[in-house]
């Protein structure tokens, strides 16, 4: 982030997409579609942000196109967020942890998103394999779907918000680390006002900037001082610039400009 700015360019290979750049919906479109991407993105932004379910819908050979997805953009040097919101308990959320944060993995990724809301500490085989690896995790505590403040706001025994629990938990984790903790928190940059304290010393992934109405002032509202922790998620809207390569990068490189001040670099 500190080298190439704070920008996470999303790579979701949503149907409509795929018909917008002239692809077919099939496994020769899609690769075509994710390598144009990280031929765009992967040499100029901090991190990419490939959506695992748009490579699922395919079989196992949208898997396949995944994987080598993965390893082109590490190989131009980004870091690879593999959105997948994974979420169990015991010997499989240890399973997910060796799928995606064992580097020896073959999908293999420098960190994940997941779901908390099977408790926290549901979560620690991942937390535990990440630390193990130097890989992260990205826990989802304020997301902005209409549906989740009915589970992110909803009171504990504490008098605490549900996504305040999760927060604090990875603040936890992270305490004394420098410069950032590998656990961060996902948080949506149209969520609006928040009263919680989002700095969790962690890296904070968010989603929403640009199409789906995220700007940088609206982010600027929302976190405040944390805002040096930022990873700004632009999808749809750099996306929409292709399939040409330049306007694509071009797209990134504004979106990485306007967010840059606001974390100070």
């Amino acid at each position: 982030m500190d080298l190439r700015g704070p920008l996470c360019a999303g790579i979701d290979p949503h149907p409509s997409l795929l018909h917008a750049w002239g692809l077919s919906d099939d496994v020769p479109g899609l690769e075509r579609f994710a390598m144009t991407a990280v031929e765009a993105f992967a040499g100029t932004v901090a991190a990419v942000k490939p959506q695992s379910a748009f490579f699922e819908r395919h079989g196992s050979a949208g898997i396949a196109v995944l994987e080598r997805l993965l390893a082109a953009a590490r190989e131009r040097g980004a870091l690879v967020v593999l959105d997948v919101k994974r979420g169990d308990i015991g010997s499989t959320a240890q399973a997910y942890a060796d799928a995606y944060l064992d580097p020896a993995a073959p999908l293999a990724a420098d960190a994940v998103t997941a779901s908390p809301f099977l408790g926290v500490g549901s979560l620690d085989p991942l937390f535990e394999t990440a630390e193990k690896h130097g890989t992260g995790v990205f826990v989802l505590a304020l997301t902005s779907n209409p549906e989740g403040p009915q589970v992110q706001h909803a009171r504990t025994s504490d008098g605490g918000t549900v996504a305040g629990a999760v927060l604090r938990s990875l603040a936890q984790r992270n305490a004394g680390v420098t410069p950032l903790g590998s656990f961060g928190a996902v948080v949506g940059a149209t969520i609006g006002e928040t009263s919680e304290d989002l700095d969790v010393n962690g890296p904070l992934l968010v989603p929403g900037v640009g199409a789906q109405g995220g700007t940088v002032d609206s982010v600027r509202r929302i976190f405040g001082s944390a805002s040096r922790h930022i990873l700004p998620s632009s999808s749809r809207e750099i996306l929409a610039a292709g399939p040409d390569v330049r306007a694509l990068r071009e797209a990134a490189q504004r979106a990485n400009d306007g967010f840059a001040p606001l974390v100070g670099r």
